[in-house]
């Protein structure tokens, strides 16, 4: 359907290469011209290297998951004649050995809250439109993160 492209560059910004000491940021560029500003988890770096706020790779993980789902819900909830006003998603990654002992993303919880305007759908709708949402969403058809959803209406 179609091929994606981002540019990662990172530029050592210290005197030597040492593990305790290079600089972990770096900008993730896309083709349209947006740049952002990127680093390690605050975590992840040792406390003798300089860091700077950046989004984290497991930050644009969890993300790029709520957003994909975010942008099905939508699309549905338009088809569906429903007024969304409102969109908001706290939604968090667990970083974790998976069951091979490896690190992984082994689940992300979105927590979607939905304000409508005029016919607010009955729960059961909202749980469908989400439902829908998640099979659609190519981000989360595409990892073997486990994805939960727990969908709310403001």
């Amino acid at each position: 359907m179609g091929e994606y492209r981002a540019t990662v560059e990172w530029r050592r910004e210290t005197v030597d290469f040492d593990y305790k000491t290079y600089n972990r940021t770096h900008t993730l560029a896309f083709e349209n011209g947006i740049r952002v500003p990127a680093s390690a988890a605050p975590g992840n770096i040792p406390s003798t290297a300089t860091s700077a706020p950046g989004v984290d790779p497991e930050q644009a993980f969890v993300a790029s998951i709520s957003s994909c789902h975010m942008l099905w819900f939508l699309h549905l909830a338009s088809r569906a004649k429903l007024v969304v006003d409102r969109y908001l998603d706290q939604a968090a990654g667990v970083l974790e050995k998976n069951a091979e002992g490896r690190m992984a993303m082994t689940r992300v919880t979105l927590r979607p809250l939905v304000a409508y305007s005029g016919r607010a759908p009955s729960a059961e709708e909202h749980a469908q439109l989400h439902e829908s949402a998640h099979d659609k969403c190519y981000i989360a058809n595409s990892v073997t993160t486990a994805v939960v959803v727990e969908p709310r209406v403001a």
